[in-house]
């Protein structure tokens, strides 16, 4: 075959193309230091290099954003928990201080104003949120779990679910001693004293209640190893009755056959003076007038003022026996700031709004309570609830133990500033008198009576509730464990997130990457490739036929 110096011309042109590009190619690499710039250069590291790049995006989601918010969500909610076991423990301490029988005027003021602080402080951590987002609401994070101010118009019904092994017992007062302020009414005022009845007892997470739209209970026994339920159900009624002076009161009646065949009869009052006014127009069970505030063997009252439900004995008897479950439904209208809001603890309506009702589900029909979780993906096909919701946290009883504990300091502040200025007037010289001394002894002695019983309540009542002040705190500190455990568990991942994270980048790096020093070798030999190609081809250009004449 004939070679031309045409052919050899085009040969030498394309051998120069080449190199040149050789040359471009490994200087962009250089530069760059990247195997391909375009997926037509080697579609295989494109291809894996998009699917690195796609999970080293999932990786870095887990760990540069879903784990660090994870773990802020923890840290404001421990330090909710932390605050409110503080605030719990001091409550625990005014237990402790009320429950001794040798207080001072200043102990008992001291307690007072302690209390108070603890009333409008105790549920305020459960406002606590992360960037506007309160934790302890499960999915409804754009709402506080209390009242933040005092709501007169906002209305719900509530159905609520109390356990009568739960009973505790308390004592209420009937009449007590009015101190005289003149001698007029030393010696001719009837001295007034005080009555007392203890009962059992369950609270309602309410006070101030309104319309009882349903009371029912269900009773539990086995016998023969046979276990069986019976439900009651009853709808109080409005009623009347004509106290002692005359008046006409209302109250709310309903009756049902118990589980023993006894009637059981339901009582509702507005507050404790028309339950009272009730009572004194009552006998007993021996038929002796009742001069206190009076609850029937079998009977239950209970009182909307207060959002307390009493039993008489054999009632109370029968239901801790059998664990009884009471059912209760009732409307409640007004809250005050700092109470909770009902939809975080019980199956409720919002009927604020008569024409649109807002219904909240807490537990389901069987009575499982459902879970409002928040979840964080931390890592592939790994989920984790970062929260805790309130009604596991914070027991909705806080709030009327503090309240029964200032009524108790109360009563017993008022009753020795009666025996004090009682006191004091024996002193004067006005009452001097042997009828003035002998008339304020009887009273000095009614108020002493007085004294010394809500003396003996506060104490009672300090250390019932000391028992109670002790469960709270368990349930803030199991759930300071199960977060703890949370925490632990997302500090593993975000352990494993890390390593995985280094381990993504280092196989992208090496599909992708290309090492400097190597780029250098391949670019200076494919630049000495191209110099000798341009080379060559100068010589070939300068032969003429002269040169072989």
């Amino acid at each position: 075959m004939r070679v031309t110096n045409g052919m050899i011309m085009s040969n030498a042109a394309t051998n120069i193309n080449a190199t040149k590009v050789s040359v471009d190619k490994t200087n962009t690499q250089m530069t760059s230091q990247k195997k391909i710039s375009r997926p037509s250069e080697d579609p295989v590291v494109a291809i894996r290099s998009l699917r690195l790049q796609t999970s080293l995006n999932k990786v870095n989601q887990y760990y540069e954003k879903n784990i660090p918010d994870a773990e802020s969500w923890m840290d404001v909610t421990e330090t909710a928990l932390v605050n409110m076991k503080s605030l719990v423990t001091d409550m625990r301490t005014q237990c402790v201080s009320g429950s001794t029988g040798t207080l001072t005027s200043d102990d008992r003021n001291t307690i007072l104003s302690q209390l108070k602080a603890l009333q409008e402080q105790i549920y305020s951590e459960g406002n606590a949120d992360y960037a506007g987002r309160t934790v302890f609401t499960g999915f409804r994070t754009n709402q506080n779990l209390t009242f933040l101010k005092d709501e007169s118009d906002t209305k719900y019904n509530i159905s609520q679910k109390l356990d009568a092994t739960a009973m505790d017992t308390n004592t209420y007062f009937t009449g007590s001693v009015q101190v005289p302020s003149t001698e007029t009414e030393v010696l001719n005022n009837p001295i007034s004293d005080i009555d007392s009845d203890t009962y059992n007892r369950l609270r309602l997470s309410y006070d101030n209640l309104g319309n009882m739209d349903k009371y029912a209970y269900s009773i539990t026994k086995t016998t023969g190893g046979v276990t069986t339920t019976n439900n009651y159900s009853m709808t109080p009624a409005a009623a009347t009755f004509t106290d002692t002076d005359g008046n006409t009161r209302n109250y709310a009646t309903a009756s049902t056959t118990d589980e023993n065949g006894n009637t059981e009869n339901v009582y509702t009052f507005e507050n404790e003076a028309d339950w009272e006014a009730w009572s004194k127009t009552q006998t007993d069970a021996g038929g002796n007038p009742v001069n206190s505030k009076y609850v029937a063997a079998n009977d239950t009252v209970i009182i909307r003022e207060t959002g307390e439900m009493l039993f008489g004995s054999d009632r109370s008897a029968s239901m801790k026996s059998s664990k009884a479950s009471i059912d209760i439904n009732y409307d409640k209208t007004g809250f005050k700031s700092g109470e909770l809001r009902p939809e975080y603890y019980y199956n409720c309506t919002d009927n604020t709004d008569a024409a649109n009702p807002i219904n909240y589900e807490k537990y389901n029909a069987a009575g499982q309570q459902l879970s409002y979780g928040i979840n964080y993906t931390v890592a592939a096909n790994q989920t984790m609830s970062v929260n805790l919701e309130a009604s596991d946290v914070f027991d909705s009883s806080i709030l009327q133990d503090i309240n029964d504990m200032i009524g108790a300091v109360n009563g017993s502040i008022s009753a020795h500033d009666k025996v004090d200025k009682i006191t004091a007037m024996m002193k004067e010289d006005q009452y001097a008198g042997a009828a003035d001394q002998k008339k304020l002894q009887k009273w000095l002695d009614a108020a002493n009576k007085e004294m010394d019983c809500t003396d003996k309540h506060l104490s009672t009542l300090y250390s019932n509730t000391l028992g109670n002040v002790d469960g709270y705190l368990e349930k803030i500190n199991l759930n300071t464990t199960k977060l703890g455990c949370k925490a632990d568990q997302l500090s593993i991942t975000k352990k494993r997130m890390s390593e995985q994270q280094e381990t993504v980048k280092e196989l992208q790096s090496e599909n992708d990457n290309l090492d400097l020093s190597d780029i250098v070798i391949k670019y200076t030999a494919a630049y000495t490739a191209y110099t000798s190609s341009l080379q060559a081809a100068g010589k070939l250009g300068s032969q003429t036929l002269l040169n072989y004449i």
